[in-house]
């Protein structure tokens, strides 16, 4: 059985997340990838980072979509 622990998303609880990496919890959630910017523990992540990031139990999330408009 996958662990599952408990992060906070945009200030929200979230228990359950199964996903070890922040692109696996990009995928988990259903994210759009490309139009995100993401922070964690108050750090902005580069996209390159994704993947190598492991997200621990408390981690706290700020997603952030990027939207065009003129």
């Amino acid at each position: 059985m996958e662990p599952r622990f408990e992060l906070f998303l945009n200030g929200e609880s979230r228990t359950g997340v199964v996903a070890r990496t922040v692109t696996e919890l990009v995928l988990e959630l259903k994210l759009p990838g490309p139009a995100l910017l993401i922070e964690c523990n108050g750090t902005a992540l580069h996209r390159s980072e994704w993947g190598r990031t492991v997200l621990r139990d408390g981690d706290r999330l700020e997603f952030v979509r990027i939207v065009a408009g003129g």
